[in-house]
């Protein structure tokens, strides 16, 4: 990998910062699922506006076109679904294939993917190292974190004269992560989607309830006081489920209260900008106050799963569709789209009834904010390497991200994954879950595009590889689109639901103390909710502990606007 220059090596304390405020988990996502500044030069800025200059000149533009990328080093999460055991290796060979057939030259896609559920933490780690991959995802959190250190290049330039520009269908998605000088560290390949609330319908009947009736927070409360106290599992014990599970009772990246929306609903524990225009610290509103004693009282009553508390994705994911119902619940917020097809196929691998219906948002969400919220996109960063010139980091683009958006080969092997595969054109049958209830024959005849088995799974279809070919910025050209009915179920459901969150600050001591800010807000809410403690008294402890922080970083947001 890059090494990147000293003089641009996180300090200690801001790697510190970013472990200590990755919690458990990065959703991203993105988690899915994610901090003082950087150590750079005095002017960082410099350096990259003087290398604008030579490439608005043209002589940038020059160099870069004589630079050739032999090696293309990048980090990633767990969005890349092709995994080393899951046809990551045939992805790399076929994009080296076909990026060697683009530039006319070979590159060597080096992969270092970490664990999704740790990813803030990993990266922190990684760069506390000083090693540097030359391109990485970052979640929009996180992004938001890293964009003002000097560490990451700004492509404005390299963006807007990109080849698919031509193609783009949503401008507006990278347009609006450009600052007020249109620097560009940060490229989105879609938009950030977001989580809806899925219940198990078989567990709806049990209780006699339909999800249509689930209108407030009052009918919400009271399905999962059933799905606890009675028995939808069927098992013949009452007590021994709960209604819901979560990955964290608050999450640890923007937006916050995206696995938990009923019980957060108008509240917005996190410092964002109110109707106003100003920019107020959601967490010490009333709003978060009565958040957290709906909580309180919901880990009281058995109605949210205790384990919320520390649970990752994974883990969450995993307890609520397990082959073993005892200790699941029957509600779970999560992503839309994809991953509601993703849930119905671990529910039907597990042999567990896989009937889900997405609730509608609780009329208190509506009252609110409008509807679920539609997260800021992950992004791709470049590193920048501080020597002024932007010969390499041109080129990482033009290998990286502008083949990414070719529309056609490699772009399908970012959204689809290798070809024969993951995916084919070739004429073929095949069954998945054979012998069960669940049997499901295909047949596909020659020519025609389809997606197969899972290389780890045989009885689970393969669904995507990075690009959700339902969110991307640029639609392929090839025609190649298989989507399933239940994935563009959800991502209709969603967007017909939802509402953009908040846009995430950009302060100086922002970055700098997120972590600590997070970890004063999670023992607040540990305090209070799992221990049943006053909610006055553990606010009073959070806004001694960050109080002073939080008003800093308000008045350099409010100042700046």
């Amino acid at each position: 990998m890059k090494k990147k220059l000293v003089s641009l090596l996180l300090s200690a304390s801001m790697v510190a910062a970013l472990v200590g405020c990755g919690g458990g988990d990065s959703e991203a996502p993105a988690a899915d699922d994610s901090n003082t500044s950087t150590d750079a030069p005095a002017d960082s800025s410099a350096s990259t506006d003087a290398a604008g200059d030579t490439a608005a000149e043209g002589e940038g533009e020059a160099a870069a076109s004589d630079y050739q990328l032999d090696t293309l080093n990048i980090v990633v999460d767990g969005t890349l679904t092709a995994t080393l055991d899951n046809g990551q290796p045939e992805f790399e060979a076929q994009w080296e294939d076909a990026v060697a057939e683009s530039l006319g030259h070979p590159v060597d896609l080096v992969i270092q993917q970490l664990d999704h559920s740790g990813y803030i933490d990993a990266v922190g780690r990684l760069f506390a190292g000083g090693d540097y991959p030359d391109a990485m995802i970052m979640p929009a959190a996180m992004f938001k974190q890293y964009a003002p250190t000097g560490l990451l290049w700004d492509m404005g330039s390299a963006y807007d004269n990109a080849d698919f520009q031509e193609r783009m269908a949503l401008p507006s998605v990278n347009e609006n992560l450009k600052d007020s000088q249109g620097r560009l560290y940060g490229f989105a390949y879609g938009y950030g989607n977001g989580c809806v609330t899925y219940v198990k319908q078989a567990w709806l009947d049990a209780v006699g309830l339909k999800a249509e009736d689930i209108k407030t927070y009052d009918d919400y409360y009271d399905m999962l006081l059933k799905f606890h106290n009675e028995d939808p599992d069927g098992n013949g014990t009452t007590g021994d489920t709960y209604g819901v599970i979560a990955a964290g009772f608050m999450g640890n990246e923007a937006p916050w209260i995206n696995y938990l929306p009923e019980f957060w609903q108008d509240a917005f524990p996190a410092i964002y900008q109110d109707e106003s225009g100003t920019w107020v610290d959601g967490f010490q509103s009333d709003a978060t106050k009565e958040a957290l004693l709906r909580l309180q009282q919901a880990y009281k009553d058995g109605a949210i799963d205790p384990e919320s508390l520390t649970a990752s994705t994974k883990i969450a994911r995993e307890k609520w569709f397990s082959n073993d119902q005892t200790g699941a619940a029957g509600a779970f917020a999560y992503w839309a789209g994809t991953w509601y097809q993703t849930l119905t196929d671990n529910l039907i691998k597990n042999e567990v009834d896989a009937d889900l219906v997405e609730l509608a948002p609780i009329q208190e969400i509506k009252d609110s904010w409008g509807g679920y919220l539609n997260r800021e996109a992950p992004v791709w960063v470049i590193i920048d390497d501080g020597d002024g010139d932007d010969a390499r980091e041109q080129a990482v683009f033009d290998t990286l991200i502008e083949t990414m958006m070719d529309g056609d080969k490699v772009q399908t092997l970012w959204t689809y994954g290798a070809e024969d595969v993951h995916w084919s054109t070739k004429a073929e049958s095949f069954v998945t879950n054979p012998g069960t209830e669940n049997e499901k024959s295909y047949e596909y005849a020659d020519g025609e595009f389809h997606l197969k088995p899972s290389p780890n799974d045989s009885n689970t279809l393969w669904k995507k590889n990075l690009i959700d070919p339902a969110l991307v910025i640029c639609p392929l050209t090839n025609g190649f689109e298989d989507t399933s009915e239940l994935a563009s179920e959800g991502n209709k459901f969603f967007t017909e639901n939802c509402v953009d969150a908040p846009a995430s600050p950009t302060s100086e001591t922002y970055t700098n103390e997120t972590g600590n800010i997070y970890d004063a807000q999670l023992a607040c809410i540990t305090d209070v909710v799992t221990k049943g403690g006053d909610v006055d008294a553990a606010m009073e402890t959070y806004v001694s502990t960050v109080g002073s922080t939080i008003d800093t970083i308000l008045e350099e947001l409010n100042s700046a606007e």
